[in-house]
């Protein structure tokens, strides 16, 4: 076993019924390892399909000196951000990245994120370009969100407006994901730190337990000083929302808590406690229009599906 000091990279990943995408990220970063010590931290949410066997399985063809593999098996689903946190307090590594299960790294692209954290010692977080399976660039940076964007979101104005800076502010629609650029908040899919900036801003927040935790996180680094890079040099793979999309309804309504709860973090003046009200309850709403939707769509393909076998 690797002294800490000899480890490059921790690599935490949490899974949760991620059997069919886990295998492929696992052998993207033995592809990717070019002899440099790595250890993968794996932690699962109780996954109830197959993926704890196809963890070990991968696990065994994978384990080499250079790279270390270790898997925790929660009896509970404890949720993304506690099962994060597990991982990172096992981490040893001079540099740590937090991966999705439905990612794949390519070719250099690891190198890359720890070469330009090496060379910049300012930066606190860094993020790859995100791609889609067909190669299409994925849109991954965004401003921290504001009270008003859940209006504008809510009532469309969002989306009638997509290229309005006013309007979609939060999603930052004229923001080029093909140039390098300092920003707020790039996706939690792959997010590297290292030792100095971890030990300096600590752990996700625990009161968001599967969404918001990751834009907390990046908003603690900028508050204690440290800056967050997009390279769209380093290039990853990204099946978006994969694991998420199994449990539609439950994560609609996880989503819009957290978002609440991240207003409530961060507006604390006497003032904002009306103003985070009204929010929370626009989100309310909107949650239950989402659900409504989901709902009657989840319907519809029912019926479809009773017509063509009645066919």
């Amino acid at each position: 076993m690797p002294k800490t000091s000899d480890i490059q990279l921790s690599i935490v990943i949490v899974t949760f019924n991620n059997d069919s995408e886990i295998a492929e990220c696992l052998r993207a970063l033995a592809r990717s390892n070019r002899n440099e010590t790595w250890e993968i931290i794996l932690v699962d949410n109780d996954s109830q399909d197959q993926t704890a066997n196809v963890v070990h399985q991968e696990c065994e063809k994978l384990r080499n000196e250079h790279l270390q593999t270790r898997f925790l098996l929660n009896h509970s689903n404890e949720g993304f951000t506690r099962a994060t946190n597990q991982g990172l307090r096992l981490a040893r590594g001079n540099y740590v990245l937090l991966l999705n299960p439905d990612t794949e790294v390519t070719e250099n692209a690891l190198q890359i994120l720890m070469q330009r954290l090496s060379n910049d010692p300012g930066i606190g977080l860094i993020a790859p370009q995100l791609r889609y399976p067909d190669g299409r660039v994925q849109a991954s940076c965004r401003h921290f969100p504001r009270r008003r964007d859940v209006f504008f979101h809510t009532f469309g104005l969002s989306l009638l407006f997509k290229r309005s800076p006013l309007f979609n502010h939060w999603k930052m629609p004229r923001f080029s994901h093909t140039l390098e650029a300092d920003v707020d908040q790039p996706q939690g899919a792959c997010l590297m730190t290292h030792r100095q900036a971890l030990q300096a801003v600590g752990y996700l927040d625990e009161r968001f337990p599967m969404f918001f935790s990751d834009v907390d996180w990046c908003r603690q680094f900028k508050e204690r000083g440290w800056r967050i890079l997009f390279l769209p040099d380093a290039r990853v793979i990204h099946h978006q929302g994969a694991s998420v999309y199994r449990n539609r309804l439950r994560m609609i309504r996880s989503s819009h808590k957290s978002f609440y709860e991240y207003f409530v973090k961060y507006k604390i003046r006497p003032v904002d406690r009306v103003l985070n009200a009204i929010t929370g309850t626009v989100l309310l709403l909107a949650a239950f229009v989402r659900i409504g939707f989901e709902w009657l769509k989840h319907c519809m393909t029912k019926r479809a599906a009773r017509n063509q076998q009645q066919l």
